[in-house]
C-alpha cells in the first residue's frame, strides 16, 4: 500500500526556471518619454500673427495688414498667413518669403485697392501672380494688353500642333551648323505655307473651290516635302504666312535668338501636268554672337 504524505514540491532547475531579472524584463512598464520625445509628439500650435504684418521677400521689406493677405482666400498668401504653416523670420522680426521681391509690390497694390501694372509690367507680374495663385488678378491681367493679344496669337497658334517642336528644330540646326564651321551664324532654309494645294496660274480664280473638288487619290498626287531644313503649314485662319512669320521670329526673339529672314524664291518642284508646288521659301539667319 503505498501512502501518500503530503503533495509533491517541484524544485525548479536552474536551466528550467525563469530568473528573477528575466521575469522583471517581461513585465516592466514602458519607459517614461523624454522631453523631446514629448516634444516631437505634440502638435505645432498655430503661428500667431499681428494686425500690421512686415515682410521680407527675398530681401526686399513690405508692410501690409494682415487683412489684406487674406483677401482672396484660394490664394497662396491666405494660405500662408492663415496660421496653418509655419513662416520663418529673418534677424529683425520680418515674415520671411523665399521669392523675388521687385513685382510684389504690385501683388499688394491689387490685394489692397484692385490696382493693375503698367503694360511694360504686366506679364512679370502675371507669372507673381501665378506663383501666388490670385485668381482675380490672372482674369484682370488677362483681359488688357499685351495678354490679351497673347490669347489671340496662341488660338492662332494652336492651328499647328507642332509649332514648338519646328522651333526647336530650328534652333537645334542653326546651333550643329554654326559649331561645325566655327561660324558665328547659321542660315537655314524655312517653308511657310498656308495652303494645302499648289497654285498655278489656271488654279488661281477658283483656288478655293477646286482644292475641295479633288478625290482623295487625287489628293494624294500634290503631296510631297520640300526641300527645306523646317517647314510649317498648311492652316486654315485668316492670318496669313507673313503673321506666322512674325510669330517666329518673335517666339525665337524671346529666347535670345538674334534671327533675320527674307524669301529667297519658291519650291519649283513638278508635280502633275502644269501643276507645281510654289510654295514660299525663307532663307533664315541666327546669329549666336
Amino acid at each position: 500500500m503505498v501512502v501518500v504524505t503530503g503533495q509533491n514540491k517541484v524544485s525548479a532547475t536552474p536551466d528550467d526556471a525563469m530568473s528573477s531579472s528575466d521575469a522583471e524584463d517581461d513585465f516592466q512598464e514602458p519607459a517614461t518619454p523624454t522631453a523631446t520625445q514629448a516634444g516631437q509628439a505634440l502638435p505645432l500650435l498655430p503661428q500667431q500673427f499681428p494686425e500690421v504684418v512686415p515682410l521680407n521677400v527675398g530681401g526686399m521689406f513690405f508692410t501690409t495688414r494682415l487683412s489684406t493677405l487674406r483677401r482672396y482666400e484660394d490664394t497662396m498668401l491666405a494660405a500662408m498667413f492663415s496660421g496653418r504653416h509655419y513662416i520663418p523670420t529673418d534677424a529683425e522680426g520680418r515674415y520671411f518669403i523665399d521669392r523675388d521681391g521687385t513685382y510684389f509690390g504690385d501683388i499688394l497694390n491689387f490685394l489692397r485697392s484692385g490696382d493693375l501694372p503698367p503694360r511694360e509690367r504686366v506679364r512679370s507680374v502675371y507669372k507673381e501672380a501665378q506663383y501666388y495663385s490670385i485668381g482675380p488678378l490672372l482674369d484682370n491681367l488677362e483681359d488688357i494688353q499685351p495678354l490679351k493679344g497673347e490669347k489671340v496669337r496662341q488660338a492662332f497658334l494652336g492651328l499647328m500642333p507642332y509649332y514648338k517642336d519646328h522651333l526647336e528644330r530650328i534652333i537645334e540646326i542653326a546651333k550643329l551648323r554654326a559649331m561645325q564651321r566655327k561660324a558665328r551664324f547659321a542660315k537655314l532654309k524655312v517653308c511657310v505655307f498656308k495652303e494645302e494645294m499648289p497654285i498655278t496660274p489656271y488654279e488661281c480664280p477658283h483656288f478655293n473651290s477646286l482644292r475641295f473638288e479633288r478625290s482623295e487619290s487625287e489628293t494624294k498626287l500634290f503631296e510631297h516635302h520640300c526641300e527645306v531644313d523646317v517647314s510649317f503649314g498648311p492652316w486654315e485662319a485668316v492670318a496669313d504666312v507673313y503673321d506666322l512669320l512674325h510669330c517666329i521670329v518673335t517666339d525665337l526673339s524671346a529666347r535670345g535668338i538674334t534671327v533675320e529672314h527674307q524669301c529667297i524664291g519658291v519650291c519649283d518642284k513638278h508635280l502633275i501636268n502644269h501643276y507645281y508646288c510654289k510654295r514660299p521659301i525663307y532663307e533664315f539667319k541666327i546669329t549666336w554672337w
